[in-house]
């Protein structure tokens, strides 16, 4: 495995200034955002598509220093009722599937996305208990005449590319946990694959370890975020899991993200590296930083520290002593 970063969190650094950032910290490989909720600020999919001098700058600059590109990240919602957002999302798709292929990047991450709970609906809708009724019929309607054809065929353009789709088990889309995800797999093929961030599992009360053990036993590991999440016992009873107040409210907030090792110790971080390389996952584990009780800096270096205790970047050895 390799260690990275979404490197979203250094948008302000110029590109070049950027990835000589990364490496100073040891870190070996890169994620890069291409948009729309990530931005494009080191990575705009049009501007290089259309320019080839460009396009071996562009990969030469990561090469002289070392570093990998592991993932072009598109979040996004690609089947939302907003058009306009809905139509920016699935071109950053498409473009970022282009530029995957062309940069021989071999994951591109994403989110499965939500539609709405009609065909007339105007923005999307997250069901979320299977009763009353009619949420049931909803999500059934979403995943039949939206999801599933959706990353069908998109799933098929991207596998005519030799690029792997990582969606995000990310709650507030339809897939966001073992379960979802395994079912858009065995209807849309193998091209999709899970992007695991224990920090959205932990919040709907999935243990990562489990999680992972689940969807490797499918090889349906395609990616891997680091970042942490605090549980709040007391706000818990309060607001329940699924809390719907801002991220800023942090004090009465029933759970709040933060950077490895500060939501869980060091030796559960251990054991999720330990249980990626048992089933057999060997890709990045890209850091992710959205602590709202650390700098950018601050936090980054922390989870940077933290992990290179539990890494396992060797291969495995031949058991010997058997």
């Amino acid at each position: 495995m390799k260690l990275g970063v979404f490197a979203v969190l250094f948008a302000e650094k110029p590109f070049e200034e950027m990835l000589d950032h990364v490496k100073a910290h040891g870190l070996e490989t890169v994620e890069l955002g291409t948009g729309p909720y990530p931005g494009t600020a080191h990575c705009n999919p049009a501007e290089l598509l259309e320019n080839p001098a460009k396009l071996k700058a562009f990969k030469k600059a990561v090469d002289d220093r070392g570093l990998t590109i592991s993932s072009l990240s598109c979040h996004g919602n690609a089947l939302t009722p907003n058009k306009a957002f809905a139509e920016q999302s699935h071109d950053a798709f498409v473009k970022t599937v282009e530029l995957a292929e062309k940069l021989e990047v071999s994951t591109v991450t994403t989110f499965s996305g939500t539609p709405g709970a009609y065909p007339d609906a105007k923005e999307p809708s997250w069901p979320v208990a299977a009763w009353p009724n009619e949420y049931g019929e909803m999500l059934k309607w979403q995943w039949d005449e939206k999801l599933i054809p959706y990353w069908s065929e998109w799933g098929n353009y991207a596998s005519d590319r030799n690029v792997k789709i990582a969606l995000e088990l990310h709650g507030g889309f339809l897939v966001h946990t073992p379960a979802t995800l395994l079912k858009l797999r065995e209807a849309a093929g193998e091209v999709i694959g899970a992007n695991v961030d224990p920090s959205h599992l932990w919040w709907q009360g999935i243990d990562p370890v489990a999680a992972i053990k689940i969807l490797g036993k499918e090889k349906a590991i395609h990616f891997f975020h680091a970042k942490d999440t605090y549980i709040d016992p007391e706000n818990v009873n309060m607001h329940g899991l699924l809390d719907m107040q801002s991220y800023a409210n942090m004090q009465d907030r029933a759970w709040i993200f933060r950077s490895v090792g500060y939501g869980h110790d060091v030796k559960t971080w251990g054991d999720i590296i330990s249980t990626l390389r048992l089933v057999g996952y060997d890709g990045a584990v890209s850091i992710e930083h959205e602590d709202g009780l650390m700098s950018i800096e601050e936090g980054f270096s922390k989870a940077v520290a933290n992990l290179k205790q539990v890494m396992i970047s060797e291969p495995a050895p031949d058991m010997w002593w058997v």
